[in-house]
């Protein structure tokens, strides 16, 4: 089997909500997937696959791409369609993590699965082995763990276990497919209960909850010192339980339980009485609006443990603490926590170390190597840094030392000594690879070929540092680079949040001239997202404090040229985006010859939030399209281009981005942001070996004129009056009305793109000097979020 597959149509078995997502996220890239469920009772026997179905469109944050994918699902059941399998090249079950029951459906579908076909179950735990024991025996080279995680579209990492049968170049199949196809981050684990992530990641919360237990350490106070300030995500330990499902978290615990009788730290693998007593009372959490955190109203209320009762929350970590996890330097950070007698402090220093002592333990039975590890935490769990990666940049051997102190005072949860190895090494992840326990051996990353698409991949500390090519051109903005031999420029922006500055206009004027002169084209590409936030408001600063707006017109006119140099530039120029892509970031990608963006990309034109609106040509550009689309009618081509600039409607994916037109759909998407400098480089060679022509600039186009801004405004009317808009808010959509339908001239008369831009700058100073957006720019500025005046 070639370590590609050609997998276009699924199943999933299972409708609930973990089997419904992963369908979607089938969906999403485009494979017929049918969705299987048991028959319903009463009416139509797809009933129950079809209400999960349904039930995709109303979920927040929302596992579709956009809604219309939910119509690429096919309803299906157990009792009358399992023929339908026959179709399939892959068939995912993801039914509850019964053994018993997960075998009775492998010995009922296996009449129907192709030669060809891929069966893998979904379970977060159970043994691969043991499920590949009750598969029939034709399937058994075929067989494999495949676990997801949730939510499927969202979540980067994938877990692959083989059976000790599986076909290894199917494995490879299935890791190249779920890499490009599905967009996933690929950790090929061992069959242990929990396997890698899960394993540790739940490790984790046992050993906070039992330390802050230990320590007397609030629950908000622990999620507010075990979140961002660690260097996690921003529901940290107990609000992480509580958005997974306590539950959940239960059930994963009871597998650790019964499966690792053997594990030296399981007396901890339990939960609290606190929490068995918040199930059996139906608080799981989130998705009962009650467990750990309740909100009332606007209040966030926590569970004091020792009564039962909720008390107000909120608390967060002393300033002592906090100013301790400020310091820069890992080992300094860790050795003042180590060293500091507040009981905050030990409650952070004890749980990193128990984490260390029981990765380093468990090394060689769990993983292949220190990067899965790293790798499976921080995507699975959403760590900066994976444990060994944190491990190293504070200090190996002085962290060795340390637990190993801690472990000769008695002061650790599991009372087995460090792995020999630990001692004898000076680091895990170096160039050369990382430490492969059961090997004693360092590992190199997979040698897959779908992983050349990746030309910048995920690093971990120790690693060697990305080369970003020979540096041709640079500011304080920009740097714009090359690999030697190559015919590609890449341009990337070194502004915070890639925001859009004076030096970035300046040096995307002079990268176009350098690409035109010795080049086949043009990547604008960043390593991290955002693609971009907009425009940098703190520029704008001094002059908007001293009342120099002529100089914030030129910026805005500067702005306008460097959009116009991008779509007419002699080469084609092709915009790389993930992340947000928001106000002049959106503005630029519109002006791009194409966009290469990745699934995650959020784009819009939301300028209205800070006052003011599109300058950069958005409004200009939008007004040409709809001149070009309309049939008779400009106001009714141009309409919904309208509303989203007024709304400031974001396209919360990139296909969601075409659907409103920010993208066109000859933009590209891909899956992988890892892919996203491979495909766009690939679209500039296309376009140049085609012959690239730049695009002809139209000498006038047809535009509603003040009729067509008279309608508009009509309907703003209605808006204002009904309170769904302030006046400020019908001023500055009015101001868009006018500018989208080309100010005040007759409807059908031809403009210029520089008319429109004229009108863009023109109403955009305007708001600028008015006292509401003032406001709103300044509330933003100190804020980070949207003011309604």
């Amino acid at each position: 089997m070639a370590n590609t597959v050609h997998i276009r149509q699924v199943a999933v078995l299972g409708a609930g909500v973990m089997g419904a997502q992963i369908a979607a996220h089938l969906a999403n890239a485009g494979i017929k997937t049918v969705l299987f469920d048991l028959p319903a009772k009463e009416g139509d026997a797809n009933g129950i696959a079809t209400k999960a179905i349904a039930n995709l469109k109303k979920m927040k944050p929302s596992p579709l791409a956009s809604l219309m994918r939910a119509d690429h699902i096919e309803p299906a059941n157990y009792g009358s369609d399992l023929e339908k399998l026959k179709g399939c090249d892959l068939i995912i079950e993801a039914i509850a993590e019964r053994l018993d029951w997960k075998l009775d459906l492998y010995a009922k579908i296996a009449p129907f699965v192709a030669p060809h076909a891929i069966l893998a179950s979904n379970t977060s735990g159970l043994s691969i082995n043991s499920l590949a024991g009750g598969v029939p025996e034709q399937l058994r080279s075929r067989f494999c763990g495949i676990h997801f995680f949730n939510p499927p579209r969202y979540m980067y990492l994938v877990e692959l276990i083989a059976d000790s049968q599986t076909n290894p170049a199917m494995m490879d199949a299935l890791e190249s497919f779920l890499v490009t196809r599905m967009g996933k981050g690929v950790v090929r684990a061992k069959d242990t209960p929990n396997f890698v992530a899960n394993r540790i990641g739940v490790f984790s919360m046992l050993a906070t909850i039992y330390h802050a237990e230990r320590l007397g350490i609030r629950f908000d106070v622990v999620d507010d010192l075990t979140g961002p300030r660690l260097g996690r995500p921003k529901s940290a330990t107990f609000r992480t339980a509580d958005v997974v499902g306590l539950d959940t978290f239960a059930h994963v615990v009871k597998t650790m339980t019964e499966q690792l009788a053997s594990d030296p730290w399981h007396k901890y693998f339990t939960v609290p009485a606190w929490m068995q007593k918040l199930i059996e009372n139906g608080a799981l959490g989130q998705k009962t609006k009650a467990g750990v955190f309740k909100k009332v109203g606007r209040d966030v209320l926590m569970l004091d443990p020792s009564t039962g009762e909720y008390i107000a929350g909120g608390q967060k970590g002393s300033d002592e603490v906090k100013a301790l996890l400020k310091i820069t330097d890992p080992a300094a950070r860790f050795k003042a926590l180590r060293e500091s007698t507040h009981p905050e402090a030990q409650f952070l220093w004890a749980c990193m170390r128990d984490v260390w002592h029981y990765i380093s333990y468990h090394l060689d039975t769990i993983a292949d190597n220190a990067r899965d590890v790293d790798f499976a935490i921080r995507w699975g769990f959403g760590w900066n840094q994976g444990p060994f990666e944190q491990w190293q940049a504070a200090g190996w051997k002085e962290i060795t030392a340390a637990i190993a102190a801690d472990l000769a005072a008695g002061q650790v949860m599991g009372d087995v000594a460090l792995p020999a190895w630990v001692a004898a090494r000076d680091a895990v992840h170096t160039p050369e690879g990382s430490y492969s326990a059961a090997d004693n051996a360092l590992k190199q990353r997979s040698n897959l070929p779908v992983y050349k698409r990746q030309l910048y991949p995920p690093t971990v500390v120790g690693d060697a540092a990305p080369l970003y090519g020979e540096t041709i051109f640079e500011n304080d903005g920009v740097r714009l680079w090359a690999q030697a031999g190559e015919d590609v420029v890449v341009l990337s922006f070194k502004t915070k949040a890639h925001c859009i500055g004076p030096d970035v206009l300046a040096g995307v004027n002079q990268a176009i001239t350098i690409a035109e002169e010795r080049y086949a084209g043009l990547v604008v590409w960043h390593p991290e997202a955002p693609f971009s936030v907009g425009a940098d408001l703190m520029s704008m600063g001094p002059a908007f404090m001293t009342g120099d707006f002529a100089s914030i017109e030129n910026m805005v006119a500067e702005f306008q040229k460097a959009s116009m140099r991008l779509k007419y530039a002699a080469v084609p120029v092709v915009g790389a985006a993930q992340g947000y892509a928001f106000g002049g970031g959106c503005e630029f990608l519109m002006h791009c010859s194409r966009v290469v963006a990745c699934l995650e990309t959020y784009i819009g034109l939301v300028e209205v939030g800070v006052g003011l609106l599109p300058a950069g040509g958005g409004c200009k550009e939008f007004a040409l399209r709809a001149s070009i689309e309309a049939k008779g009618d400009i106001v009714a081509a141009l309409k919904d281009y309208y509303l989203s600039v007024a709304m400031a409607k974001v396209g919360t994916s990139a296909e969601e981005g075409q659907q409103i037109g920010y993208l066109r759909s000859s933009d590209i998407i891909v899956f992988n942001p890892n892919e996203l400098l491979y495909v766009a480089k690939a679209q500039v060679r296309a376009m140049s070996e085609s012959g690239y022509k730049a695009p002809v600039k139209p000498k006038a186009f047809a535009v509603a004129g003040r009729a067509g801004a008279a309608t508009i405004k009509g309907q703003l009317i209605n808006m204002l009056e009904g309170g769904f808009i302030s006046k400020h808010d019908y001023l500055i959509a009015g101001h868009i009305a006018e500018i989208m339908t080309g100010g005040d001239v007759d409807a059908g008369t031809l403009v210029d793109e520089e008319w429109i831009l004229k009108l863009e700058r023109e109403r955009f100073m305007k708001l600028l000097k008015t006292g509401k957006t003032q406001e709103r720019i300044m509330y933003m500025l100190e804020n980070n979020k949207p003011l309604r005046n």
